[in-house]
C-alpha cells in the first residue's frame, strides 16, 4: 500500500479548485494533475497550485501509470464514461454528485467498480456539512425521540449559475436530480430509504430552461416516517438547504449556511421545555470538500469502507429519478433501488 497518493482533479471550475485545495491539505496526497477542456483554465490551475501535469484531454490520464486516483468535478452527463474508464484502468475515483443522471448509468458504474476491484466514492458533500453532521448525531442518539416527519429544501436561483458552457441547462438534468439530490441524500442518510414518492412540479421562473424549476415531493420512509423535499432552482431568495427533523421528544431546525442549529426539547424530568429553543453553534462550511477529500484519501490508504459508497450514491439517484417520474405521471411511484 502506497503512503502517498497521486491524485488528478478533472474540472478547473471554482468547485474544482476547492477539491484541489482539499488534496493539497492532505500530507499523504499529491495533486499530480489537473484537467479542463479550456486550456487557459487548466494552465491557470497548474500555475496557481504548482501541479506537475495539466491537460485538456482527460483520456491522457487514464493510462498514466503514475496516477493513483481521480476526482471528477465535471458536468453530470460525463460522470459515467469517465468513472468507468478510470476504474477499469486501475484508478480509484471520487465522483461529484449526482452519481449520474439515470439509475442504469449508476449500475454500470457499480459493475465497473466490482469488476475492476478499485474504489468509488460519491461526493454527497452534505454528509460533511457541520450542521447536518450535528443533526444526525442528535437524531441517532435519541435526543429528539422517535422521528415522525423530516423535510429538506434545496432553494436556489440558477439564473446566473448556468455552468460553464451552460452545462446545467440540459433537458436530461432535471433540477431534482442535479441539485435536489442534496436534500434527498440528506434525508436518506438520517431517515433511511423511502419506499414511495408522490410529487408535483411546475415551471414558472426559469422559462428559458428545458425542465421544471420547482418540485414538491412527499415520501414514505421506513418506520412510518413521512418526509418532504422542496426543490427550486428559480426562487428569489438566498441559497439555503433549510432542513427540519421532527421527533416525539423534540425538533431540530438547521441549514448549511447558518452558524447555529435550533434544538427544541421536551424533557420535563430535566426541566427542558419544547417552547424554549436552544441554539447550538456550528461551523459554517457549506461545501466542505476538504473533509470529503480527507475521508476519500483515508479510506483508500486504510482499506476501510468508502464514507459514501457507490450504492449510497446510486440509491439517491434512484429516489431522485422516481421523484421526477411521479411528478410526470401525477401518481405515486414505488422506488426501485440499484442492484
Amino acid at each position: 500500500m502506497k503512503n502517498k497518493l497521486n491524485i488528478a482533479v478533472i474540472g478547473c471550475s471554482d468547485m474544482g479548485k476547492q477539491h484541489m485545495r482539499g488534496v493539497l491539505a492532505k500530507k499523504d496526497a499529491c495533486l499530480y494533475a489537473v484537467c479542463d477542456t479550456d486550456e487557459g483554465r487548466a494552465s491557470a490551475c497548474r500555475e496557481e497550485f504548482s501541479v506537475p501535469v495539466a491537460t485538456t484531454n482527460w483520456r491522457e490520464l487514464v493510462d498514466d501509470p503514475a496516477l493513483d486516483a481521480v476526482v471528477l468535478v465535471t458536468p453530470d452527463k460525463l460522470h459515467t464514461e469517465m468513472t468507468v474508464a478510470f476504474l477499469r484502468a486501475g484508478k480509484d475515483v471520487l465522483c461529484e454528485k449526482p452519481m449520474a443522471l439515470m439509475l442504469g448509468e449508476c449500475e454500470e458504474m457499480m459493475r465497473a467498480e466490482r469488476e475492476s476491484g478499485r474504489r468509488l466514492m460519491i461526493g454527497q458533500v452534505c454528509r460533511c456539512t457541520p450542521a447536518f453532521l450535528l443533526a444526525k448525531e442528535l437524531v441517532d442518539s435519541g435526543r429528539i425521540g422517535e422521528l415522525f416527519f423530516v423535510e429538506s429544501e434545496y432553494a436556489h436561483h440558477y439564473e446566473h449559475a448556468r455552468g460553464y458552457g451552460d452545462w446545467r441547462v440540459d433537458p436530461d438534468r432535471h433540477a431534482v436530480i442535479g441539485g435536489g439530490c442534496h436534500s434527498i441524500d440528506l434525508l436518506r442518510w438520517i431517515a433511511g430509504d423511502p419506499e414511495e414518492v408522490f410529487a408535483y412540479a411546475n415551471h414558472k421562473s426559469l422559462l428559458d430552461w428545458p425542465v421544471d424549476d420547482s418540485t414538491v415531493a412527499i415520501y414514505r420512509f421506513p418506520n412510518g416516517v413521512s418526509g418532504k423535499v422542496f426543490v427550486s432552482i428559480g426562487c428569489r431568495r438566498n441559497y439555503t438547504m433549510r432542513s427540519v427533523f421532527y421527533g416525539t421528544r423534540g425538533t431540530i431546525i438547521c441549514d448549511n449556511t447558518s452558524p447555529t442549529i435550533t434544538l427544541f426539547e421536551h424533557d420535563p424530568e430535566n426541566g427542558k421545555n419544547y417552547t424554549t429553543p436552544v441554539e447550538l453553534p456550528v461551523d459554517v462550511n457549506n461545501h466542505n470538500v476538504v473533509a470529503e477529500i480527507d475521508l476519500f484519501v483515508n479510506a483508500l490508504l486504510s482499506g476501510g469502507d468508502m464514507p459514501v459508497s457507490s450504492m449510497e450514491g446510486a440509491a439517491t439517484v434512484a429516489v431522485a429519478c422516481a421523484t421526477v417520474e411521479a411528478a410526470r405521471l401525477g401518481q405515486p411511484v414505488k422506488i426501485r433501488y440499484p442492484k
